[in-house]
């Protein structure tokens, strides 16, 4: 039996990426997701419907800027009201603008820090509150290895989101324990459509960096998400999980 049959695990930014990859490894294991998007309605579609047929899991699709509060709350009353509580949420949506220092502007940096950061925080924040009155829960944030190392000049706004993400996990750890389990994963190179998009000599040269000479694929990081939230991880609490195949 599924750690997480009757479970219901939320993951942010679902239509597509390492989201996507998280509600299919978590239906997989019989749990009930909640699909998130933000403007990509066709995509989280085809989302759901692919996990109902395949798993025939309950799913429910909410639509939201996370970086708005009143969206936030609105999709929280939504998913409570239709399924009563939340398990397991995955904070994972996330924006980037990369360009270099001198061509990136206050508007662009403000835009990337309230989705990847404000957007992740107020997620957290309404969220454990429902799950504090269950006393149970589990919360995982999808950082990046840009938030630990900060080596990228043209993701400076980037880079700073995902070291906030690291800094606010560990301060809700440090509220919600020890009802709450709350971690963070940081993985590195991603093989996402983004990513298999960029300029293939930027490509060949990250990967040579990886010890595995390979980037990820977003069912792996799903694998290690899904590890963490299930008991075979009762003990991992405020931990940063690098996921990025020995980066050097």
């Amino acid at each position: 039996m599924s750690d997480f049959l009757n479970q219901v695990v939320w993951v942010t930014g679902s239509s597509r990426g390492i989201g996507e990859a998280c509600v299919k490894k978590f239906a997989s294991r019989h749990a009930s997701v909640v699909i998130h998007y933000h403007k990509e309605r066709k995509r989280a579609l085809e989302v759901q419907k692919l996990v109902e047929e395949e798993y025939q899991v309950s799913t429910l699709l909410v639509q939201g800027d996370i970086s708005k509060e009143e969206d936030v709350k609105r999709m929280v009353d939504e998913v409570i009201s239709h399924f009563g509580h939340i398990d397991v949420l995955v904070n994972n949506a996330a924006i980037s603008r990369d360009s270099y220092i001198e061509e990136k502007t206050k508007e662009e940096f403000k835009e990337v820090l309230g989705t990847n950061l404000i957007g992740t925080f107020l997620m957290t924040k309404y969220v454990a509150s429902r799950m504090i009155s269950k006393n149970h829960g589990n919360i995982i944030f999808i950082a990046s290895t840009n938030g630990i190392d900060t080596n990228n000049v043209w993701s400076i706004d980037y880079d700073a989101s995902k070291a906030g993400v690291i800094s606010m996990m560990r301060n809700f750890a440090l509220q919600y324990a020890p009802t709450l389990r709350i971690n963070s994963i940081a993985p590195g190179w991603v093989d996402t459509e983004d990513v298999l998009e960029m300029n293939p000599d930027t490509y060949h040269e990250e990967k040579e960096k990886c010890l595995l000479k390979r980037f990820a694929k977003p069912e792996e990081i799903a694998s290690v998400v899904c590890f963490i939230a299930s008991s075979d991880a009762s003990y991992i609490n405020n931990s940063v999980i690098r996921v990025d195949g020995g980066s050097i």
